[in-house]
């Protein structure tokens, strides 16, 4: 397997190869089961899993279900699917963060024993005023001093159940004037009980935070490279801090690598949740999200993810990526896997007039224009026929490559047509062209090169095509105070439009190219009820 490109996790681990510093490379994905995974898990997923396959190592899965509060079965089965569709597999058993919190209880235990963690009576509104900002040091709580027994006493009783949500917490004794806000006095432990664990259930009323707990897992795991985005980088003091504490020897160590961002989308799971409430998206599969369920309904590869993710890198410098750059890999995917054929969105008719009406002319043409192996199908050319709306105007108009009056165009395949005359309906608006056709001797006398697509009336079927733009209007709606001001009311556009009666013939694992249009996703196949997704437009 080739190194991920970019990669400078790659150079740390072979000089700690090279020094024997470990005996086996071990990763790991620790998702928080609070919503589907997106396009920034899994440039995480790739990092992770290729890193241990590299170095013959092992990558766990470890679900982080440190908070029943946000937390679902659900999402954890839709976690785990989205992994395996990506092509990875797991190390043995899923692990749980919740299969720990014994052992967590027991080095919360030994940090107060050792002075290190006490037991706080200030409600979470006080302690964020306690805490200060960056301009304020935080000022110590009053129950900070409370004595070793003091808090050894208070822990129990919190883990029986003797105080209710939100009357005490468990925190680090670090420092109140440290200039990094997570290193003043963080929490450790806090009570939950209105909630049943989907693991535990009833067992615990008392959880561990994420950075008490996830610094031990790894730990536990003898995980040795711990690999996370930069905005855990602060998060790191924290972690050294908590394992340096509890008396163990051979320590994890933390990476950090950026974060990927790409224009006019969204991936924070707060914020989508905040979307889905609003009913600006069905949830979390809306094809219109870069969430791997949404890209995998819009009819995404894994392959094209994978290499979309191989070829971004790995690096700690932040850079918005466009949204082309993603575009770009599933069509170069599906640019060799998919057949041609001819579908029109916005039908216009045409009559060709010196045909006879009962003309019908079978075309051979190849599936792929490159590949001889994908065979070959049959078009048929008959008088009337119907073409893309957008591809005639009625005055000429200076670099549009149109069909119109008194013009000529190509027909895909077929021979030139010349634009004779228009008929109208009440609204004023096109309702037929009439055009000359011109035969094959004719047409090679004829120097054109606007060619246009097209279906026969008689072989063609009605469809719906559902028609994506980005969801938001601005490239980095995360920065933006009210994201909701910035939402494209045009993402989606369903066009009622044509395609060929044979159409399921050329259709190869659900996926079709449209000449000139872009790849597309059969969604659903009833006769009365055809309906492609668009993946991605082709390059104009």
């Amino acid at each position: 397997m080739k190194k991920i490109k970019n990669n400078f996790i790659c150079k740390i681990i072979e000089k700690d190869i090279l020094k024997n510093k470990h005996i086996k490379i071990r990763t790991r994905f620790p998702p928080e089961p609070n919503g589907h995974l997106h396009i920034g898990h899994a440039k995480s997923i790739f990092i992770n899993f290729n890193i241990a396959k590299i170095y013959n190592g092992k990558c766990n899965l470890r679900f982080d279900d440190t908070n029943p509060y946000k937390e679902n079965i659900k999402y954890i089965n839709i976690i785990k699917k989205d992994i395996i569709w990506l092509g990875f597999k797991w190390n043995k058993k899923i692990k749980y963060s919740s299969n720990y919190f014994n052992t967590f209880y027991k080095y919360a235990m030994l940090l107060i024993k050792k002075g290190l963690a006490y037991v706080d009576s200030l409600n979470k509104f006080e302690i964020k005023k306690y805490r200060g900002n960056l301009k304020k040091k935080g000022t110590n709580s009053p129950f900070r001093n409370r004595s070793i027994l003091e808090n050894i006493n208070l822990f129990k009783k919190m883990k029986i159940g003797k105080f209710q949500e939100g009357d005490v917490c468990l925190r680090a004794k670090i420092n109140m004037s440290s200039k990094i806000i997570l290193m003043r006095d963080p929490v450790l432990y806090r009570i939950i009980k209105k909630k049943s664990h989907h693991q535990t259930k009833k067992k615990w009323c008392i959880y561990p935070t994420y950075d008490f707990s996830h610094c031990i897992s790894d730990y536990i795991e003898k995980i040795t490279h711990s690999i996370c985005t930069i905005e855990f980088q602060e998060n790191k003091k924290l972690y050294n801090w908590i394992l340096k504490n509890i008396n163990i020897k051979k320590k994890p160590k933390q990476y950090e690598f950026s974060r990927l961002n790409i224009e006019n989308s969204l991936l924070s799971k707060r914020k989508i949740k905040i979307l889905i409430k609003k009913k600006i998206i069905k949830n979390w599969s809306d094809p219109r999200l870069l969430t791997i369920s949404g890209l995998r309904k819009r009819g995404y590869t894994p392959s094209s993810i994978r290499k979309f993710c191989y070829n971004i890198g790995i690096t700690k410098k932040e850079n918005l990526i466009q949204m082309s750059y993603l575009e770009h890999f599933i069509r170069n995917d599906l640019d060799k896997k998919v057949n041609r054929a001819m579908a029109i969105l916005n039908p216009i008719k045409i009559i060709i007039y010196n045909l006879p009406k009962n003309y019908k002319k079978i075309i051979s043409i190849p599936n792929h224009p490159k590949i001889k192996k994908f065979g070959k199908q049959n078009i048929i050319l008959r008088r009337e026929i119907y073409i893309e709306k957008n591809d005639f105007e009625e005055k000429n108009k200076k670099n549009k490559k149109k069909l119109f009056i008194n013009g000529k165009v190509k027909l895909r395949y077929s021979y030139i047509i010349k634009a004779k005359k228009i008929k109208k309906d009440r609204l004023n608006k096109i309702k037929t062209i009439y055009c000359k056709y011109y035969n094959k001797k004719q047409s090679k006398k004829i120097k054109n090169n606007i060619i246009i697509h097209w279906i026969s009336k008689k072989e063609s079927i009605k469809a719906n095509f559902e028609m994506y733009e980005n969801l938001f209007t601005t490239k980095h709606p995360e920065k933006k105070k009210n994201m909701l001001q910035y939402i494209n009311k045009n993402s989606i556009i369903i066009k009622h439009g044509l395609v060929q009666k044979d159409i399921f013939s050329k259709i190869l694992k659900k996926y079709i190219q449209f000449e000139r249009i872009g790849y597309f996703f059969l969604k659903k196949n009833k006769i009365k009820n055809i309906t492609f997704t668009c993946i991605t437009k082709l390059k104009k």
